[in-house]
């Protein structure tokens, strides 16, 4: 509900004058009235002022000529204002706001972006460098490697084959002959005044090439006094087992073939038959495999270099050591190379060379056919004197 102050106003001031309009109206026809009424009687005047007689108790009670009580919204006439005791004014209001927002104007320009520069795969893949050896070492903790080292073998000699210890003074010069069961000088060594006391032979001949294992070597010893004596010293035979040797190239594994025969007739004896007797490694192999897995040259070419007196016993050889190294040795297997060579005088059960192809030519005494130098002493020329010895 709303309330209009100028109309309330007006309607205040009208009030009066309505009202007396109203009395007056009234005064008129309440004279009319009683103008045309009949006369009172005595008996109604005797009525009307006699007490009133009881009234019944079951009678009706008469109705009440009092107001009800003001409620306090009812506009009082002849009042200059009325206040209502509580009044409740609803309404509902609507606003409607416009917002306009501004225009987004993106200025970028996607080819200069970082991050989307065009590549390859291999882009990609190189921004993180692969982690390698987390993935090994967690394989190899639980899968056992098959390329195993074996540090307790030792077949392999290192360092020099052979010390001589001569034992002699007051010489005006010396020379020392190594030579081979075949009468071939295999090395000399020769100086002036006295010896010194120790001579070494890295197993090496003159032209720089392993000696054979397997063969049987000895030592001449040759010393002039001033006068010019000459006195021959002969010492005891000793044979070569497999020794190495330490190339530019590489290292140089070099041992008798009775090694390898040996081991496949033990197998035999305990009851592993051909197959088992073919799969069982030597122990020299699988030192020579040791040794070749320490190179830091993985990718080099290897050659295996059986020699033996018939082309059945070669290929045996190296077929056998071949075929062991392809399983042991690290790197491609394609890098094992089997070279087999026949010669007439070499020692029985052959011998086996594993190294690289720029090594150098086989052993001394695999080719046959070689005279022994021209001035060779022999050797069955042996001197009860002689002190010298060879280890």
């Amino acid at each position: 509900m709303r309330s209009h102050p100028c109309i309330d106003a007006r309607a205040a001031r009208a009030l009066p004058w309505l009202a007396a309009v109203v009395a007056v109206s009234l005064l008129g026809v309440s004279g009319a009235v009683a103008g045309e009424r009949p006369p009172v009687s005595a008996a109604a005047v005797k009525q009307a002022t006699e007490p009133p007689s009881q009234q019944k108790a079951d009678a009706a009670p008469a109705p009440s000529s009092q107001a009800a009580p003001d409620s306090g919204m009812t506009l009082r006439g002849g009042q200059e204002r009325t206040d209502f005791r509580t009044m409740t004014v609803e309404g509902e209001d609507r606003v409607h706001l416009e917002i306009d927002r501004p225009t987004l104007t993106l200025d970028l320009d996607p080819e200069k972006v970082g991050g989307l520069e065009s590549g390859t795969a291999s882009d990609v893949l190189n921004r993180v460098p692969p982690d390698l050896m987390t993935g090994f070492l967690g394989t190899s903790a639980h899968i056992p490697s098959p390329y195993l080292a074996h540090p307790w073998l030792s077949q392999f000699a290192t360092g020099p084959i052979a010390r001589f210890e001569p034992n002699v003074k007051d010489v005006e010069r010396w020379k020392l002959m190594v030579a081979d069961s075949k009468g071939q000088t295999v090395t000399t060594f020769h100086g002036k005044g006295d010896p010194p006391k120790e001579i070494a032979w890295d197993g090496r001949s003159q032209d720089g090439t392993p000696v054979t294992p397997g063969l049987t070597y000895s030592y001449i010893f040759e010393a002039y006094d001033k006068a010019g004596n000459k006195r021959n010293f002969v010492g005891q035979g000793f044979r070569v087992s497999a020794y190495r040797l330490d190339s530019p190239d590489g290292p140089v594994l070099v041992f008798s073939g009775q090694s390898v025969l040996a081991a496949m007739k033990s197998a035999r004896s305990f009851g592993l038959g051909a197959d088992g007797a073919s799969k069982a490694v030597p122990p020299v192999i699988l030192e020579a495999a040791g040794w070749l897995n320490a190179s830091s040259r993985l990718t080099q070419p290897v050659r295996v270099t059986a020699t033996a007196r018939t082309y059945e016993q070669a290929s045996l050889l190296a077929g056998r050591v071949n075929a062991a190294l392809v399983e042991i040795a690290l790197g491609d297997p394609a890098r094992i190379q089997a070279v087999t060579e026949v010669v007439s005088d070499a020692p029985d059960g052959g011998t086996v060379r594993i190294g690289p192809p720029s090594s150098g030519p086989v052993p001394t005494g695999a080719s046959s056919g070689n005279p022994p130098p021209a001035g060779a002493p022999p050797l069955n020329s042996r001197d009860s004197r002689s002190n010298s010895k060879a280890r």
